[in-house]
């Protein structure tokens, strides 16, 4: 599923302001190149019914203590025997995929064709690439039944919220959502508390305590394992 990275697929998509009647048809023909990254995911990953992505920077340093975090943590959870699904790219997804290698899991990473920062890492069993974002977040959505959120950026709380909304709007069934980092995480937590519950009521208290922030690994394990064995067989 090699694709060369051509910044027209999303531009040319997102534009429809700019569009002529050519651009209108090319849309068309774009529709199937969507379908099939669909269905190869589909099919690439049909027997994943235990994953956990794990999400997080790529500008994390190797050296970075939530890089060796992510590194443990995800060993951890493999040899547990679930398998660890990230972006695929440097920074914090190099460090889950390390780890999963490690473990007894698969390692699989979902990446994205971008001009810079996301080239694959070397420790992935699976690799996918895909020219669309929104079809790497169903991979995402569809393959993850806990997600941890190590210290990252816009990409990291996109991936949250989506989750979020997801499981608000019933489109999704309650899933682990857990974020590594008291020191990173608690201020936007707490915020999330005073100003959309609390002040303008925009989420309830069943919503945010969704929300699980946690650095202890044997608690990180025991609630996935516990998840994971309350699913239905």
């Amino acid at each position: 599923m090699k694709k060369e990275f051509h910044e027209e697929d999303d531009l040319e998509l997102l534009q429809a302001h700019k569009k002529s009647e050519t651009d209108k048809l090319n849309d068309a023909w774009r529709v199937l190149k969507i379908q099939s990254e669909i269905i190869q995911g589909f099919e690439e990953l049909r027997d994943v019914n235990n994953g956990i992505a794990v999400f997080g920077s790529a500008r994390t340093a190797s050296e970075n203590k939530y890089y060796k975090a992510t590194e443990l943590l995800a060993e951890e959870l493999s040899n547990e025997g679930f398998n660890i699904i990230t972006g695929g790219g440097p920074g914090i997804m190099e460090a889950a995929n390390k780890g999963a290698q490690k473990g007894k899991g698969k390692s699989i990473g979902l990446n994205i064709k971008l001009p810079r920062e996301q080239s694959p890492n070397e420790f992935q069993n699976i690799e996918l690439d895909f020219n669309y974002f929104f079809v790497r977040k169903l991979m995402f959505a569809k393959y993850s039944f806990a997600t941890i959120y190590m210290p990252g950026g816009f990409g990291t709380m996109d991936e949250l919220f989506t989750i979020l909304t997801l499981i608000q709007t019933n489109k999704t069934k309650d899933i682990p959502i857990i974020l590594y980092g008291k020191e990173y995480w608690q201020e936007l937590f707490n915020w999330l508390e005073s100003k959309m519950k609390n002040e303008f009521k925009n989420i309830e208290d069943s919503e945010l305590n969704k929300i699980i922030i946690s650095e202890d690994h044997s608690e990180i394990v025991r609630l996935i394992k516990k998840s994971y064995a309350s699913l239905p067989k």
